[in-house]
């Protein structure tokens, strides 16, 4: 009588299953999130009907192998220097962030201070108590704060916080953590773009947005803000292929989210590019149709007039 256990009974899901379902296990317990199917990270089967000899599936399952690698962040505290202002005296901390697993040619380079960091550690002990409560967070000094020897120290101690951090999977997917590493820059693109300096913006978010996409694989749609707001750059700066290009990567986070904000506002925005470049506009613009016939509305606003509006607090 067949079993699940034996070849040809219903239920059996025959090895390369099996090993599949190891593999996921493996990437879990290691506490990095297992690629999706499909993603660059997913290692890619060959067809049953291949005409592969031995020795190049061999070589497949090698680039393969090589190609899947775990794929975190790292956090370097590189530097540490005393700013002064009329009124006050601090130290700025200098974070470099790198992508392991593959090459990263787009590290991500910020600072902060310690209240930046002490404001991270409050916002997180409201929500994740119990998951940080083993992480040690540097104390404040009464004296000694701006000595190279305490300012090694923090170094130190802030770039293992960081990785503690990021080793907890809910910590790491928090909008806390998220904003740390990203909203001060963000704040201050979006700040440019709505006064108008478009090419001032679009410096600052072509690095912030590369350390965004990192950090939101798991929640693709958080990124449509700053990749529309990289669109309305391009085309206020009369770059339009580049605009349209950064609208595709836009659309792509919205597939099946029509009802999103950002998705008939950049939908309208796209056809004008595509009218202007030459491109296939139709497609947009059925799609664009099929999704006011859903979910009319009174009135829509302008991609530039939604966008325009975040990050202002």
């Amino acid at each position: 009588m067949a079993s699940p256990e034996h070849p040809g009974s219903p239920g059996w899901r025959g090895p390369i299953t099996q090993h599949a379902t190891g593999t996921m296990q493996g990437a879990s317990a290691t506490g990095l999130d297992p690629p999706p199917p499909g993603s660059e990270g997913h290692l890619d089967t060959p067809s049953s009907n291949s005409s592969m000899t031995t020795r190049e599936l061999q070589e497949h399952w090698r680039r393969e192998k090589c190609r899947w690698k775990p794929v975190k962040l790292l956090f370097e505290v590189a530097s540490a220097r005393i700013e002064e202002r009329r009124v006050s005296k601090f130290v700025m901390y200098q974070i470099v962030v790198v992508q392991t697993g593959s090459f990263d040619s787009n590290k991500a380079v910020l600072e902060r201070r310690y209240s930046d960091f002490e404001k991270l550690q409050k916002s997180l002990l409201k929500t994740f108590r119990e998951e940080i409560e083993d992480i040690a967070f540097p104390k404040k000094h009464l004296l000694g704060n701006f000595s190279e020897e305490m300012m090694f120290e923090r170094r130190l101690a802030f770039q293992e916080y960081l990785r503690l951090l990021y080793s907890v999977r809910c910590v790491r997917r928090s909008r806390e953590f998220l904003d740390f590493l990203t909203r001060p820059e963000l704040r201050e693109a979006f700040g440019c773009l709505r006064a108008g300096r478009y090419a001032e913006a679009l410096g600052i978010l072509v690095r912030v947005v590369p350390l965004q996409e990192k950090l939101t694989a798991h929640c693709p749609a958080v990124r449509v803000p700053a990749l529309c707001a990289v669109l309305l750059c391009h085309r206020d700066l009369e770059h339009p292929r580049e605009a349209f290009a950064a609208g595709e990567r836009a659309l792509q986070h919205l597939q099946a989210r029509e009802s999103h904000l950002y998705y008939v506002p950049l939908l309208d925005a796209m056809i004008r590019l595509a009218y202007a470049l030459g491109k296939d506009f139709v497609s947009l613009q059925e799609r664009l149709e099929e999704s006011q016939l859903q979910r009319p509305t009174l009135r829509a606003f302008t991609l530039k007039e939604l966008t325009v509006r975040e990050y202002l607090y």
